[in-house]
């Protein structure tokens, strides 16, 4: 990563996520009664439970609906969560304003071409390993790991470190503090 990226990492105070392909692996399955299955990786909630502790807060936005995500963002404690998204910049620029986070203190991990706008104006942006080229090529950071498999974690992990609060997040998890 390059050094002007690093620096980044220190101002992020909240971290946005897209769904499929990045807290899943893009997967969709859905049974013969209709319901939708989505599989998630305790690893990546395990890094955002570290992020919460550490202070950061998560929201998510998602191209697609799914009473699945809601399930998974009310467990997470995202404080955001915007779904049925076509236009994810917009959803962005909505969230920026409701919340007062200003472009520099977000963080958006994407995997897709419909990610690139919010990727290329919020503060850092990661893509997983398996993410599209256009998603690469916005991207502050390309994960070793795959969407689904811990690429969350992965990017929270590198956040806590930049501002040296991982051993804190750590000592708290373990501690089991809410």
């Amino acid at each position: 990563m390059r050094a002007a990226a690093a620096k980044k990492l220190k101002d992020i105070k909240f971290v946005m996520l897209d769904v499929d392909g990045v807290l899943t692996d893009g997967s969709i399955i859905i049974g013969s009664d209709a319901t939708e299955y989505k599989s998630f990786s305790v690893k990546d909630g395990t890094g955002i439970t570290l992020g919460r502790y550490a202070g950061l807060k998560f929201g998510i936005i998602s191209g697609r609906y799914s009473k699945v995500i809601e399930y998974r963002a009310a467990e997470l404690k995202c404080e955001a969560v915007y779904q049925d998204v076509q236009e994810k910049i917009k959803a962005y620029d909505d969230f920026r304003k409701k919340s007062g986070y200003g472009d520099a203190e977000i963080c958006f991990v994407g995997d897709e071409i419909i990610d690139v706008p919010v990727m290329e104006k919020c503060g850092f942006s990661a893509a997983p390993a398996d993410a599209v080229k256009q998603a690469k090529d916005a991207a502050d950071y390309i994960c070793g790991a795959l969407g689904g498999k811990g690429a969350v974690r992965e990017v929270v992990e590198l956040i806590l470190n930049a501002q040296g609060l991982m051993q804190k997040a750590v000592n708290r998890y373990l501690r089991h503090e809410k």
